[in-house]
């Protein structure tokens, strides 16, 4: 019998990458992803991303992260809501008046992927809960981290759980295959401030000393299908 690794607790998507993304009940999800995720990014004219860091892929754009994205009412362009949720009529020009920059734009995906690694993020409730316990009085959610999909384990599960998954592949719900390949290399995004979390250095601290700075499970799409609030994680054989 196939072993069930815990179930769908929250389903996330990022339309524009870099912002606060939307809670869904269901998704479709394809060989990219969860259809939508990140596709959309704010790019500036050397062709970086917005992002809390610089790289040469990324462009620090503070403030990012306070802001939301959605696809309202199943719309394929997202909409870009304000730190009051209130959805901006141009999100381009709110950016740039908000930046003070006029080089950048709310573009979709081109040739270059928006995705950093892979297409899909799993995080556990059990690797979740470690956190808030090693970051006494800051406030944590998933939100942090910025998973696709946050699994709920069983009772008793141990903290960084998801890397005995590596390898090994999965169904999700009846018809959704994936393989897990590894975990994120975490950077100072998991530190910066949004709606409801404020700013803290401790968190990445506390996951670099503890666990090399990678939390949640990585990993690609082997069968397209749908995912649900609930669905069972169900490991299928390495």
């Amino acid at each position: 019998m196939d072993a069930v690794l815990g179930t769908i607790e929250r389903i996330w998507r990022y339309p524009i990458k870099s912002t606060g993304g939307e809670r869904l009940e269901a998704a479709a999800v394809d060989g990219r992803g969860l259809v939508g995720d990140r596709l959309y990014a704010v790019r500036d004219a050397e062709g970086r991303f917005g992002s809390g860091k610089n790289t040469r892929r990324f462009r620090r754009m503070p403030g990012l992260l306070r802001l939301t994205s959605r696809y309202p009412g199943g719309a394929e362009v997202p909409e870009l809501l304000d730190e009051d949720g209130v959805p901006v009529p141009d999100p381009t020009a709110y950016l740039r008046r908000r930046l003070g920059r006029e080089d950048i734009e709310v573009a979709r995906e081109g040739t270059v992927s928006h995705f950093d690694q892979l297409p899909l993020s799993l995080l556990t409730t059990a690797t979740l809960d470690w956190v808030r316990a090693a970051v006494p009085g800051v406030p944590v959610d998933e939100r942090r981290f910025r998973p696709n999909l946050l699994v709920r384990t069983p009772p008793g599960t141990r903290p960084f759980v998801e890397d005995e998954w590596f390898g090994g592949a999965a169904r999700i719900g009846e018809d959704l295959r994936v393989r897990f390949e590894r975990s994120s290399e975490r950077c100072v995004m998991t530190n910066e401030a949004q709606p409801g979390l404020p700013h803290s250095p401790l968190i990445l601290r506390a996951i670099a000393r503890a666990h090399d700075t990678r939390l949640d499970a990585l990993a690609t799409v082997t069968r397209p299908g749908r995912v649900r609030l609930g669905d069972p994680v169900q490991l299928i054989g390495r």
